[in-house]
């Protein structure tokens, strides 16, 4: 059987997304959605960098699991 392929498609914020593993944020504006250049966790009360470990202030929109 192969390898099963991580699921891309985008998933509203509203479906709760996953702690301890990196994900792809989005973020809609007046301009569209657009998806953020590195990973982020989840962490207790909003986002972290995943790379850095800092906490980030946003709020996004979508999420889907980082595939980069």
């Amino acid at each position: 059987m192969p390898p099963t392929e991580p699921d891309v498609r985008w998933q509203s914020i509203m479906e709760a997304a996953p702690f301890n593993i990196d994900l792809e944020l989005a973020v809609h504006d007046r301009e569209g959605m657009h998806a953020l250049v590195f990973p982020c966790r989840r962490i207790l009360g909003g986002w972290a960098n995943a790379t850095t470990h800092k906490r980030i202030d946003l709020r996004p929109t979508h999420w889907r699991q980082w595939s980069h």
